[in-house]
């Protein structure tokens, strides 16, 4: 049984020789312990020295600027390399680095600039951050000369930031409101960065693909912050194309990759997919609401690698993941276990007490990698609650290991009775035609709300399907979806999330 006590908890990890007495510089600027950090973008390919001089040279011009410790530099770049030294020449500076999500639109990008008021910016050819602020063109008509349109300046080696220093700012995906600006820690990244490299069993031979973009948190940890730790190759891709992460996966040689189910239900399905050519992948991390045991399953046997189930959210990258000396089985029919000196509860939100064992309750989470706070200090209050971050996702935790099933405002109450949309999705899945489902609520003035299923099936699937489907699994009728649309794909959100807020509209529309 793996131990959830809780207290004095907090202390462990602030004590000399803890996850918090980290080399922060030696973490996020340099490599963590393998030779350094190598980077493949399309024809570009920088090797750890050339990455080094780069970073070092963008710190000088930054510098130059007036970039000092605690100032806010921000972008908004597709999965370049230039991405990749921006990030760490901020860090050599000690300042924050705040990415801006490439899809955003000029609306958004105006407001994340009015909340951080960034001394710097930079943006990419025919982006809003351009419109919206001076910025620095980034392999755009009229780019300065130098780095791809960087700053250059003398090279900058030592940092003056402390563990404690905001590193980064990363805004949620915003698809339940307006964006938040979440905080990092220096300390914070540089503890979950050179955790994940051992629990994931990565070294230098290890080659990782990141099609997911590097201003969403995922990205950034899978993308530059473990393989600079384990000294690593990573192959950027500006977006996911299966044909084209086929063609990389097997001229690179890629053997890591982390992404949603619908990521990989594409590369498996793309033309000229055989497991021959997906032969160096080793292992896969997926997370995502309501992934399946079925997915899993399939997942391995086809692509010929270990799959596993992670959880995480932006203010926490890594909640809960199995580790490469766990049970093959965890990983595929749970979500994991807390890693380290992390901790999760499952609460009763109205009470803040534990659920028993296996009983739904609220994913609350508290350890070294947490997030130091909202940009708004208001949400941060509502969000943590005694130094625990209340995560609004439900699940359940037996001996350590959990099971994410629904999001805490996302149940549907139909006639009095609650239903977990994750629930439903999870019962969907199963059927041997249906590859993809989601479900959304949508209003009904007599029982309040209706269950609304969209689904990405090989073969033909409707209503009448659904109700036979649900029949045999002996599932409770009121949970029975009452509308079934079938889709080419589900529409998803820049961070591969899928477009809930979309969904819905569109089950109102039908109704």
């Amino acid at each position: 049984m793996r131990a959830t006590r809780r207290e004095g908890h907090a202390a462990r990890y602030r004590r000399p020789g803890g996850p918090w007495d980290v080399g922060t510089l030696d973490a996020l600027t340099r490599a963590g312990r393998s030779g350094g950090l190598s980077v493949v973008d399309g024809a570009e390919r920088l090797d750890a020295p050339a990455l080094d001089l780069r970073v070092a040279s963008l710190a000088g011009g930054l510098r130059r600027l007036g970039v000092r410790r605690g100032a806010v530099v921000a972008w908004q770049l597709p999965n370049w390399w230039e991405t990749v030294v921006l990030y760490r020449a901020c860090w050599r500076l000690g300042a924050v680095a705040a990415p801006l999500h490439h899809q955003a639109g000029g609306d958004e990008v105006a407001r994340m600039v009015e909340v951080l008021r960034p001394a710097v910016t930079f943006s990419g050819p025919g982006l809003p951050l351009a419109e919206v602020t001076p910025s620095t063109p980034v392999r755009g008509a009229g780019s300065r000369s130098g780095l791809a349109g960087l700053p250059a300046g003398p090279p900058v080696d030592v940092s003056p930031a402390r563990g404690a220093d905001v590193a980064l700012v990363l805004f949620t995906s915003g698809s339940t409101g307006e964006p938040k600006g979440v905080l990092h820690t220096h300390r914070g990244l540089a503890a979950k960065m050179v955790q994940m490299v051992g629990v994931h069993g990565l070294g230098p031979r290890d080659v990782s693909l990141m099609p997911l973009p590097m201003a969403h948190v995922s990205g950034l940890l899978n993308g530059l912050l473990v393989p600079a730790a384990a000294g690593m190759t990573t192959v950027l891709m500006e977006r996911w194309d299966p044909s084209v992460g086929l063609a990389r996966i097997e001229g690179e040689g890629v053997s890591f990759m982390v992404g949603p189910p619908t990521l990989f239900d594409g590369l498996m399905a793309t033309d000229g997919f055989t497991p021959e050519r997906v032969g160096s992948l080793r292992l896969l991390s997926t997370g995502a609401m309501g992934v399946s045991t079925a997915f899993v399953t399939e997942a391995s046997a086809r692509l010929g690698a270990r799959v596993k189930r992670t959880y995480g959210a932006t203010e926490i990258p890594t909640i809960t993941t199995s580790e490469a000396d766990d049970p093959l089985d965890k990983g595929r029919d749970t979500d994991g276990h807390a890693l380290g000196d992390g901790v999760v509860r499952t609460v009763d939100p109205a009470t803040g007490r534990d659920v028993d064992p296996g009983a739904v309750g609220e994913v609350w989470f508290r350890g070294p990698e947490m997030f130091a706070g909202y940009l708004d200090v208001e949400a941060t209050r509502r969000a943590v609650t005694r130094g625990w971050f209340r995560t609004g996702d439900l699940g359940r935790l037996d001996e350590g290991w959990l099971r994410i099933v629904g999001r805490l405002k996302d149940v549907i109450i139909r006639g009095g009775e609650n239903i977990s949309p994750a629930e439903v999705e999870r019962v969907l899945v199963e059927h041997p035609s249906v590859r993809q489902a989601v479900v959304v609520g949508y209003p009904d003035d007599r029982v309040g709300e209706r269950v609304a299923a969209f689904v990405v099936s090989d073969d033909d699937f409707d209503l009448g399907s659904c109700r036979e489907w649900f029949a045999d699994r002996r599932v409770a009728r009121f949970k029975v979806p009452e509308r079934v649309v079938r889709l080419p794909s589900i529409p998803l959100l820049p961070a591969g999330k899928p477009d809930l807020a979309r969904l819905r509209r569109q089950a109102v529309a039908s109704s």
